[in-house]
Formats: C-alpha cells, sequence, structure tokens
C-alpha cells in the first residue's frame, strides 16, 4: 500500500514525555481484530484518552487542543513491548507522519518505516529541548527533513541530525512500501532474471 512521499515536514507537535510506552497502550489488543489499516486512529492510546463510560479525558494530550499537528514527540524507550504492527497503522491513521523519540524499540521503529511513518531518533538532550520549546509556545514548529536527515526547533534554531537506513530513507522519500519498491524495479527484475542462467 503506497503512501505519500515523505521529504520535509513541518509542522507543530504534540508532546508525550513517557517513558516505556508499549505497544500495548499505542493500541490496546482488544482492537488488533482488523486486518486493514483503516480504523485504528480512533482508539490510539485508547485507554489514556477515554473513561470507562467513554467520555474523553480532558488531561490527557491527544484530548487538548492546545496541541496539535503531524509530529508526535515521544519519552524514551517508545513501542517497546509486542510486535503488533497495529501499533504503528494507529499512530498513521490518527494522522501522525512523524514520531520523535531518544529511543525507539527496534520492532515499532521498523513497522513506521514500512507504513510512513519517520521515526527520527535524537539525543536525550535534544528531545529535552524539543519539549521544552513546546511548553514554551505550543505553536512552535518543528521542521524533519528527511532528504539531510535534519530535526530543527525553527523558533530556537535547534538543530540535530538523526539515522535511517538508506533503503528505507528511498522508499519514504519515494511514498512506496516493500511492495511497491519491488513493482518500480519489476523490469530490473526481469532483466536480471533472464541474463542469469539457472
Amino acid at each position: 500500500m503506497a503512501y505519500d512521499k515523505f521529504e520535509i515536514l513541518t509542522s507543530t507537535a504534540v508532546p508525550l514525555p513517557i517513558e516505556n510506552v508499549d505497544t500495548d497502550q499505542i493500541i490496546p489488543a482488544r482492537f488488533l481484530k482488523a486486518t486493514e489499516r483503516k480504523g485504528f486512529g480512533d482508539n490510539l492510546f485508547r485507554d489514556w484518552r477515554y473513561n470507562n463510560d467513554e467520555t474523553p479525558k480532558s488531561d490527557f494530550v491527544l484530548n487538548d487542543a492546545t496541541y496539535s499537528g503531524k509530529i508526535l514527540v515521544g519519552g524514551r524507550n517508545f513501542g517497546s513491548g509486542s510486535s503488533r504492527e497495529h501499533a504503528a497503522w494507529a499512530v498513521y491513521d490518527y494522522g501522525f507522519r512523524c514520531v520523535i523519540s531518544s529511543f525507539f524499540a527496534d520492532i515499532f521503529k521498523g513497522n513506521c518505516l514500512n507504513i510512513g511513518v519517520l521515526p527520527v531518533q535524537v539525543s536525550a538532550e535534544f528531545a529535552e529541548k524539543v519539549f521544552t520549546a513546546i511548553e514554551k509556545d505550543p505553536k512552535t514548529e518543528i521542521e524533519v527533513n528527511l532528504p539531510n536527515q535534519t530535526v530543527t526547533i525553527l523558533a530556537t534554531g535547534d538543530q540535530e541530525s538523526f539515522d535511517i537506513n538508506g533503503y528505507k530513507k528511498e522508499n519514504m522519500l519515494n511514498g512506496f512500501d516493500d511492495i511497491d519498491y519491488l513493482v518500480n524495479v519489476k523490469e530490473n527484475i526481469v532483466e536480471f532474471a533472464k541474463n542469469t542462467p539457472l
């Protein structure tokens, strides 16, 4: 399933300065029945967002109109726990296109890259600067530049580089998942097969 190309994202951000956010908190297990990538955003952080009577919890950040944007800033060890890819689906379906954290669980990070959510791992010091900037001004904008692999707090000019696998970077820039990539190089594969002895 192709997704939007990711090049440079400039957006306000939603702060979630909680460490060890696991995939069951991101999308509780009871919502894993669907097999399509649609509708999971409604249940992103479901148990943190809603009371037992389905009313929104006013003290949770996603229910606070002060914060908005396509960037989620999480605490250290974001996406730990079980390997459910639905967690990445929920993040994408809610509308986030980037998650910034000082550390990601590897499987969650890979799942995000597979569906068009860019996981940007920064130092703990830079993450703290991002949280501080958002606390001072919830409308502060963050620029995530995938071609240059930099993230910048526009209000202060603070910037840090981030790493990304080259193959995944190219896929993100083109809006490809793994299948799209193979389809795109189909002619090369056919040519290789023709010229390769059995």
